[in-house]
């Protein structure tokens, strides 16, 4: 392997097969890293942006604000008010006097306006600084307009994105427990941590209907503040993006006896996994209810219905991808379980798979998943990340926003599996739209004109 740009950073890359796995990972950025890795207000954002009817106001400088506008491209099937973005806009004489008159007078203002089911509120880094009490603003404006006003505690500097993720959580979690839940089915669940990028929620839903499954709430895509409320009569939580959700998981269960799943939409294999994984809950725990029984045959049938229709379709797409290269770098390390998987699919070879939020033990199971000689990264940074790709000589790189530019400047294809894309890649049919997306990029003809900057490949003349 070629040496790494940082030493630091040495204990933070892995070699599958070389040595026992032992990585460094779930700590601050190592600074002059150039990180990929975004913030904590970043990551309270892209959880709970999605809750379309809820009113999202930025307490700080107005650069935060445009930095996360639409920051997850969530689709709504209603409201769109979480597509406005809201801030303070606080100016230096704010910095020096404090900001808590502006943050009152702007919540009165948005929520006369726009009549929200509640309203977010979130810190900043100069909000953390010059000490505004959020709590306090929050308290007299909820007081006076009759709705939920939740401070989002997400001073960027605090750590880093994971902790964004609880302070979403923390902050959904006041909402969670108020609403009235009468109604609810025996059969019922919520889905965290899927947000709804290009429709997906929509996909997932009608698989749980079809199966005689009651959805409560989508916490947090295509998200409704009321559902949000009486998700505790939900009798099941799914979590799909378990990094961003399974705190929010974990509270429900210890406060409402809520159990979880920890479930992938991905692939075929987790795809169908999930579906079986809840209908044997609901076997389990109603054992002698035949409506129990008819989840699992109405289940059984529906993966069975989709794998054929599917399989056949792939097979196209496995004869011109075969033995190429993969590279896999995204937020949520559980993604790339299924995207590892989904690979092996279509015969294509991962040698690149990295995170930024990984645990140890996600990075595990990522090794016992993975072929000798693949390399596992937490938290990388663009030239560590460009020097893999050219070692590895790389086919395909899949990545978000801030990776793109990294895999067309070496002269590889690209798939956008973060929240910036519009093609559904969730479910079966999202399998189906992944395949034929990696195809386009990897057998594109414009790469006969693009000689690959790479070590293990010959340059070659336009």
């Amino acid at each position: 392997m070629e040496t790494v740009a940082l030493h630091d950073r040495e204990d933070q890359i892995h070699i599958t097969g070389e040595t026992p796995l032992k990585i460094a990972c779930n700590k601050e950025s190592l600074a002059g890293a150039v990180s990929q890795r975004a913030c904590v207000f970043c990551g309270s954002r892209v959880v709970l942006y999605p809750i379309a009817d809820a009113l999202h106001l930025v307490h700080g400088p107005i650069g935060c604000a445009v930095y996360t506008w639409d920051i997850r491209g969530a689709l709504s099937s209603g409201p769109e008010l979480h597509r406005l973005s809201f801030s303070t806009d606080l100016q230096e004489m704010d910095v020096i006097f404090g900001g808590e008159k502006k943050l009152q007078a702007a919540l009165t203002e948005l929520i006369d306006r726009h009549a929200p089911k509640a309203a977010f509120v979130y810190s900043t880094c100069i909000v953390g600084i010059i000490g505004d009490d959020l709590e306090a603003v929050c308290r007299h404006v909820e007081e006076a307009k009759g709705i939920p006003v939740i401070p989002v505690k997400s001073e960027g500097f605090k750590g880093n994105k994971r902790a964004g993720y609880k302070a979403a959580c923390d902050a959904m979690a006041r909402l969670i427990g108020t609403g009235n839940t009468n109604g609810i089915s025996r059969f019922s669940l919520n889905i965290l941590g899927d947000f709804n990028l290009a429709g997906e929620i929509w996909m997932i839903r009608d698989y749980y209907e079809s199966m005689g499954v009651e959805v409560v709430a989508n916490i947090t895509g295509d998200g409704r503040v009321d559902d949000i409320c009486r998700a505790h009569g939900a009798a099941l939580n799914v979590v799909q993006c378990s990094g961003s959700t399974m705190l929010l998981a974990d509270m429900m269960e210890e406060q409402y006896g809520i159990p979880s799943l920890r479930v992938s939409y991905f692939g075929i294999e987790d795809m169908s996994e999930a579906l079986y994984d809840i209908a044997r809950f609901f076997q389990q725990r109603y054992p002698e209810d035949s409506e129990a029984d008819a989840i699992m045959e109405r289940t059984r049938a529906l993966v069975q219905k989709e794998v054929r229709t599917l399989v056949p379709q792939l097979e196209k797409y496995r004869r011109d991808l075969a033995g190429k290269k993969a590279a896999i770098y995204v937020g949520g390390s559980f993604k790339a379980f299924s995207l590892v998987k989904a690979f092996r699919l279509v015969d294509m070879q991962v040698v690149l798979v990295g995170s930024q939020t990984g645990t140890e033990e996600d990075y595990q199971e990522l090794e016992a998943i993975t072929d000798p000689g693949t390399v596992i990264v937490d938290d990388s940074n663009p030239l560590e990340l460009t020097s893999f790709l050219k070692e590895k000589g790389v086919d395909v790189f899949v990545g978000g926003v801030k990776e793109r530019p990294i895999a067309y400047k070496l002269g590889i294809g690209f798939c956008d599996h973060n929240h910036e894309r519009k093609e559904a890649l969730a479910g079966f049919e999202g399998m189906l739209n992944f395949a034929r997306e990696v195809h386009s990029s990897v057998m594109s003809p414009v790469w006969r004109f693009v000689p690959r900057k790479d070590s293990n490949l010959k340059e070659e003349a336009v």
